[in-house]
């Protein structure tokens, strides 16, 4: 467990520096789940995430002699930030290893702040042990995205600052990949309010801290997958895994779907932006894998909000599509003056609205003269889609339903 006494220092270190973010009331998700549910709102951070807090408090702890030198940090991305803009606010040489995979918005955000950032390895694993061999051979300081005490330390302001607004929390949930954040958060709520339960919530597809947890011993994944790249970790910490162990009083995953239908409520219901890590915990608390009672009080970390852009985009669009938002249907016409004409006016009188045509009249399986339109409509829900399906029939269209 993490000293209170260290928190309490690491929030009077960077308190001058980080923001205190909203710890906001979600009326929305209050009334979906019967609890009054606030969001820890760390997308709104400096940097988009928690992780400036620790690296900001380690980076304030370093000896002259590491400061001189320079600090290398192993990072998917939030880790790399907050190590980049606290080096450059001490004057400190920064290096960041980062996967390959890592999303660009993350990587030229990065570079903006002033560090050297070498891409390495197809996950967060890999680039660590390139980033450990780096800093030895350039006798660097290895600034730990969640294996150091400063660190972790200065994660835990999170829970103080939640706590100085709420101290009756019944529940407060986080999102684990290392550990790190939980290890700060968890061990500050213990300490100021032990009747407070703990709950973390891992990805699905990185469940190396999931099955350690159960099995209390550190056991590591073969590969992960997931849309939470902040928290797709490979392999458990011991360190971390200790404090889990002794602060968390639940440990549940979400799989990428559950985690994509958070983010997609965010933006639309909450208008808040969040990556995949960030909306672990709504993602648990809205498919009703947090226990609790009714108007129980439920603190939520939304650990960051840099998600790459084109992922939203994916996301949104199938939102759109589960939600039956957005059809796509193909139909088969006789090629000739005036056939698509007809089809528009029966979408019409269904109250459609056609957002793209494709024009296909060289495909292999057709007829001669014949051509495939398909179509993306925009629709209001099942029982719109149903009343488009029974124009186009009434009007003697034969149609498929791709989505």
């Amino acid at each position: 467990m993490v000293s209170l006494n260290k928190i309490i220092q690491a929030k009077i270190t960077t308190g001058h520096f980080i923001n205190k973010t909203p710890l906001a009331f979600s009326q929305r998700l209050s009334d979906m789940s019967g609890a009054k549910i606030y969001l820890k709102e760390e997308n709104l951070q400096r940097t988009g995430a928690y992780k400036i807090r620790g690296a900001y408090n380690k980076i304030a702890n370093l000896t002259p002699e590491q400061s001189k030198n320079g600090v290398v940090a192993a990072s998917a991305g939030n880790h790399a930030q907050g190590v980049a803009i606290s080096a450059r606010e001490f004057g400190v040489k920064a290096t960041i290893v980062m996967p390959e995979s890592t999303p660009l918005l993350k990587v030229s955000g990065t570079k903006d702040l002033g560090a050297e950032v070498i891409l390495k390895g197809n996950n967060f694993d890999e680039a660590y042990e390139f980033a450990t061999e780096y800093a030895k051979d350039h006798n660097m300081c290895f600034v730990h995205p969640f294996d150091d005490e400063f660190v972790q330390a200065g994660q835990g302001t999170v829970a103080l600052e939640m706590l100085d607004e709420i101290s009756d929390f019944d529940i407060v949930v986080v999102p684990v990949g290392g550990g790190g954040l939980v290890s700060g958060v968890g061990s500050c709520v213990k300490q100021v309010n032990p009747n407070i339960k703990v709950v973390a919530v891992g990805a699905k597809g990185a469940p190396a801290m999931f099955n350690s947890y159960n099995a209390k011993k550190s056991i590591n994944s073969k590969s992960i997958r997931t849309i939470a790249d902040g928290i797709a970790v490979r392999d458990a910490s011991e360190i971390t895994l200790a404090n889990i162990l002794e602060c968390v009083d639940e440990f549940i995953q979400v799989d990428d779907e559950e985690i994509a239908t958070a983010i997609l409520f965010l933006v639309e219901k909450q208008k808040i932006v969040v990556e995949g890590a960030g909306a672990a915990g709504v993602a648990a608390l809205m498919h009703n894998k947090i226990k609790h009672k009714k108007d129980a009080k439920i603190g939520i970390v939304l650990s960051g909000g840099n998600i790459d852009v084109q992922m939203l985009s994916i996301i949104i669009e199938k939102g759109l599509i589960k939600s039956s938002r957005k059809m796509i249907i193909r139909v088969t016409l006789i090629d000739k003056p005036g056939a698509l004409l007809s089809l528009t006016d029966s979408l019409k009188r269904a109250n459609a609205n056609i957002v793209k045509i494709d024009y296909d009249r060289f495909s292999t399986e057709l007829d001669y003269g014949d051509a495939n339109i398909t179509i993306t409509l925009e629709t209001k829900g099942k029982e719109h889609q149903e009343q488009v399906a029974n124009s186009l029939k009434e009007s003697g269209f034969e149609f498929k339903q791709i989505f």
